[in-house]
Formats: C-alpha cells, structure tokens, sequence
C-alpha cells in the first residue's frame, strides 16, 4: 500500500483532515455511511470486519506509530461496531426512534473514545498500529454492549 493509499484511507477519504474535532468528524461520517447497512447484520459485521483490516493496515503503512488526529479510520471501525446492535433496524423503516438508537451509539462510542475508561486506555498507551485501531474497537464494543443491555432493559 502506497503512503498517498494509506493516508487516504486511514483519514477515511479526507474526514480526518477537518480542522476541529477530526474524530468526531470521523465518527459522524461513519454514522452516516454505516446507516445504509442498517437491515443487514451480515454486510455490518463484512463492513466491520474489512474496515478493521484495512485499516490496521492504512495506520500502519500512514502513523509511524504516532495516533495523530487525522487517523479516523479507527473510528469507523469502532462507530460500526457500535451500531452493530442496531443493524436489523430496516432501513426503509426509520423511525425517529431508531434515530434516537442511533444517537446513544454515537454518545456512547464517543464517550468512551474520549475517556479511555479501563482496557480503552491500554490499548490508547499503545504506540503502534494495534494501539490506534484496538482503542476504537474496545470502545466500540463496549458502546455496542451497553446499547445492547439497554435494549433489553427497554
């Protein structure tokens, strides 16, 4: 993969280059592009599992081991992850409801992408590419439980 590759998907096709928020930025645009999945638990989980492997590869080949803030892949892959409880919502279907779901994953993925609670914060002190990328998986997936729990609760 060439480093003009790399950089370009690992800003997640220039997201990561907005000049406030990059990450937030990221995570909106994941949002947004993940939504059309929705309905299909089996191309998220594809989506998922591509965007992760790609971008390892993409941070790897683009951070010299640095997280800097236009690295956003991280956080595609981490939003999905996310929403994944949300995938069998039909598309054709939303309601304001199921946008509301689709907020608390976003406030959710968010809030522990930037508070680093417990094994987020390891892999955060990581300084390589599993590092950048794992942050925003475990920050995913415990978005993704927590939505999970409330969805049963509810």
């Amino acid at each position: 993969m060439t480093r003009t590759t790399a950089r370009l998907i690992a800003t997640f096709g220039g997201c990561g280059l907005a000049p406030r928020a990059p990450g937030t930025v990221g995570s909106l645009a994941a949002l947004v592009v993940g939504v059309p999945l929705l309905g299909h638990w089996i191309w998220m989980a594809v989506a998922i599992l591509l965007c992760t492997g790609v971008g390892y590869q993409a941070t790897a080949a683009a951070s010299d081991g640095e997280d800097h803030s236009w690295i956003v892949i991280d956080e595609v892959a981490g939003m999905w992850l996310a929403m994944l409880p949300l995938a069998p919502l039909p598309l054709s279907g939303l309601r304001w409801a199921d946008g509301l779901w689709l907020l608390l994953a976003f406030v959710l993925f968010r809030l522990f992408d930037i508070t680093k609670p417990g094994p987020v914060g390891w892999f955060d002190r990581r300084h390589d590419a599993i590092g950048i990328m794992g942050d925003d998986i475990v920050a995913g997936l415990l978005a993704a439980a927590i939505l999970t729990g409330i969805h049963y609760l509810a």
